[in-house]
Formats: structure tokens, C-alpha cells, sequence
């Protein structure tokens, strides 16, 4: 440990440490927050958010997580595989699967557990068979902006992860530039051996970035290559794009059939922790194999299953996703919105979704711009520093008002003018 303690004082002391800010109650978006540093308390209106559509403090979702409680208690205690299989998982499995247009899901306790149990299980298979030979090597191309939880899952599918329960063949892991077909295409013309197992996959919205994955591009660029896969990682874009919600392909209009029916399979990761008003993840796909599959491997028998709650409430809110569409147009116009007046505020973003990144200078450090935008104007910002280029991260939502939209420009603007060394304008041309 002692490298650890030698290593943690530094971080403070560069204020390089995420700070922690506890929340007593919420109301909407406003809610009230405690330093955890100082103790001192304050009541902010709420702009870092991924409760999107404003579904997490719906009545009818909280209603839906009393009553599982009531009839199933606070957990299964057991694995999907074993004891740990509800009538409200089936329900909730079935309800992805509409919503998504893929007929098979799986669940999972959150995202990074999905996707590791995914790569392992394809790349890798979960069951030894007396007489099966698993012979074909696996290539994969991901992203380089990819999420955390892509990542990783790629790296223990070529290492460790599955490979230490099997003698499988190899998995190769190539990365292609940010959101460009080119690039990939070029990429797997290079790497793509005969009979290799090919598999593409790409956040749908990037979590850091606000943009979207070229779908309609990649496609045609994975239609040269039959039978390869194509996984989708909706964490954000469900519920935030496509006319309904939908998500990716209702965004490009094209359905996962049509994907299909160029030769490529598509998988689709939803997660519940941002439109859905809850906790949790599924794997969705057109082969039923692929589910029993995901059963046997290690992040699926390891655990427990999404407990009663959780999977109730994710239940209700994808209903009322589907039922109200409306709450997916209205998120979409607070974020055209909201750029646009940042935009008039000479303010950088990135994208084009309700994930709106806003680049600083250099010598603005994110924290330093948050801590005075919370503690002076009592609006909540993420603060993003760990990333090449420092920005704020802001997610709008549903429930956010035009004037609780304008609030923010106005508080970054008095922000801007306290923190700045020098005038916004000359920094931007830096």
C-alpha cells in the first residue's frame, strides 16, 4: 500500500482528486447536495444527469419497484442460471425485444458485465463438448473512443478473461479511428484472414463526445464481409434518438433486419441506468443460441440476477417510453435548444445529441470551472479532466425547462468572465 499512499496526496494536492457531492433530496431536476469535503450544503439545479427522460421519479415507475418489492423481496439470491429467474425478467426480456426489434435478450446486472460476458462467450464459447472443436480465430475492431466497458471487455476476450477457461484459438484487437468507415474498412482489409470470426463493434452515441456512430456507412462497409457481427452499445441513444426513441437504427431507419439482410448480424447492449429509470443491462440478438450462451458464462453464473426492483422499474419506463414518444421529442428539442444558445455564447460544443460537451482552454481547469458554476450559481456541471482535451460534460433531459436551460448559459457566462486569465474570444483562436 504504500505506493498507494505515497501516490493519493499528490492527486489532492494537484486537485486532480473527483471530490464528492452527496445528494439529502431531489425534485425533478433541483435537488439538494452536500460538499462531502466541506459539509456545507446547497441546492442546485441538476444539468449532469442520465435519467434522460425524466422517468426516474415518475409515479408509475416507483410504483412498479414497491410492488415487485412486496412480492419478491429486495433480491433473487441466485444466478439466472440457477435459482435466480423471475417472471419479471421474462417480461422485461420481452419488452427489449420489441422495443429493440431483435427477438432474443438476456439480462444482466450493467453494462461492463454484458459485454464481457458477450466477448467471452463468442469469442471464446462457455462449455467444453467432447468431440467440438472451436477452431476459427476472432477479430475484432473497435472504436478508439469507445466506452470504458468496450474496452475492457475487448482486452480480457484477447487475454485472460475467457481464454483461461478454454483452449480457444486466438483473438486479434484492432482499433479504428473515431466514427470513420474508412479507416475501418481499410483496417480489415489488412487484418481479415481467411475464416476468421469477425466482429465491429461501437458505442451508438459516444458517452464523451455527444456524436453519433456512422451507421448506415458501417454497413456498407460490413457488407463485404458475410457473416460478420455488428454490436451496438445503445447505452445513449435509447430513448434520445430515432423519431421514437428507438434508438440507432430507427435514427438511420434502418432496422436490424435490414442489417441482416446484407449478411451481418446485429447484437444490440441496451442499458436501463439512462432512459429507463433504473440499474442493469441486456444483450439482445436474433439467434437463441447466443442466450444460452450468455447463461453459461462467468459474468452471468458469478452473480446474482437484476434484482425485483430494478427490473420492475426499467419494465415500466421502457413501456412508457413506447407509450410517450413525446418525452423523446422533447429531449431533443431542449438539446437543439441549449447548443444553439452556447453557440451564441461563443461556447465550443461537440455533437449533436443531449450529451453536449464544451471544450475549455488549456489553462481553465474543468474542476476549477464546475466548482464556481455549482458553489456561485448553484448549477451542476460534470467536470471532465482525466481526457486530452478538458471539457465540461452537460446532459440535458426531458424534464428541463427553458428557463432552467437559459439559467445555465447565463451561469456559464458569469462563470466564464470569473475564471478565464483572459477574454473567451482570444482563448478560442488559441
Amino acid at each position: 500500500m504504500q505506493v498507494v499512499d505515497d501516490y493519493w496526496p499528490q492527486v489532492i494536492a494537484a486537485d486532480l482528486d473527483p471530490g464528492h457531492y452527496i445528494c439529502h433530496a431531489k425534485h425533478g431536476n433541483r435537488m439538494l447536495l452536500e460538499c462531502e469535503q466541506s459539509g456545507r450544503r446547497l441546492e442546485a439545479l441538476n444539468f449532469c444527469n442520465n435519467d434522460i427522460l425524466g422517468l426516474a421519479q415518475e409515479a408509475s415507475v416507483k410504483s412498479a419497484a414497491m410492488v415487485a418489492i412486496d412480492h419478491f423481496g429486495t433480491t433473487n439470491s441466485g444466478c439466472p442460471a440457477l435459482s435466480g429467474r423471475i417472471d419479471l425478467h421474462r417480461q422485461l426480456e420481452q419488452e427489449i425485444s420489441a422495443f429493440k426489434h431483435l427477438p432474443h435478450t438476456y439480462l444482466f446486472l450493467n453494462a461492463w458485465m454484458a459485454m464481457q460476458a458477450f466477448f467471452d462467450g463468442f469469442c471464446h464459447l462457455a462449455i467444453q463438448v467432447p468431440g467440438f472443436r472451436h477452431t476459427r480465430e476472432t477479430l475484432i475492431l473497435t472504436d478508439l473512443l469507445n466506452h470504458g466497458c468496450i474496452t475492457t471487455a475487448v482486452v480480457n476476450a484477447g487475454s485472460r478473461s475467457g481464454r483461461r477457461l478454454t483452449q480457444s484459438p486466438a483473438v486479434r484487437i484492432k482499433s479504428y479511428r473515431h466514427c470513420d468507415p474508412a479507416d475501418l474498412a481499410g483496417r480489415l482489409a489488412r487484418n481479415t484472414r481467411p475464416d476468421d470470426r469477425i466482429v465491429v463493434v461501437t458505442d451508438a452515441v459516444f458517452s464523451m463526445d455527444g456524436d453519433i456512430a456512422p451507421l448506415s456507412d458501417m454497413v456498407d462497409v460490413l457488407a463485404d464481409y458475410p457473416g460478420s457481427v455488428l454490436v451496438l452499445d445503445e447505452a445513449h441513444s435509447s430513448g434520445a434518438i430515432g423519431a421514437s426513441g428507438g434508438g440507432i437504427c430507427e435514427h438511420f431507419n434502418l432496422s436490424p433486419a435490414d442489417i441482416a439482410a446484407r449478411g451481418i448480424e446485429p447484437v444490440i447492449m441496451t442499458t436501463f441506468s439512462k432512459f429507463a429509470a433504473s440499474a442493469g443491462a441486456a444483450i439482445s440478438s436474433r439467434s437463441p443460441w447466443l442466450m444460452g450462451l450468455l447463461d453459461a458464462c462467468p459474468t452471468a453464473i458469478g452473480t446474482i440476477s437484476l434484482p425485483p426492483a430494478a427490473t420492475a422499474a426499467a419494465l415500466e419506463a421502457i413501456r412508457q417510453v413506447r407509450r410517450q414518444p413525446e418525452r423523446c421529442r422533447t429531449l431533443r428539442e431542449n438539446a437543439i435548444f441549449l447548443r444553439r444558445l452556447l453557440q451564441d455564447q461563443g461556447f465550443e460544443t461537440l455533437g449533436e445529441t443531449h450529451v453536449i460537451p464544451v471544450l475549455l482552454p488549456p489553462e481553465v481547469h474543468p474542476k476549477t470551472f464546475a466548482r464556481y458554476l455549482l458553489e456561485r450559481t448553484g448549477v451542476w456541471v460534470s467536470p471532465i479532466w482525466y481526457i486530452a482535451k478538458p471539457r465540461l460534460r452537460i446532459v440535458v433531459n426531458a424534464l428541463h425547462t427553458e428557463q432552467d436551460l437559459r439559467r445555465l448559459v447565463d451561469a456559464m457566462v458569469e462563470t466564464r468572465e470569473a475564471v478565464f486569465p483572459t477574454p473567451f474570444s482570444t482563448q478560442l483562436r488559441v
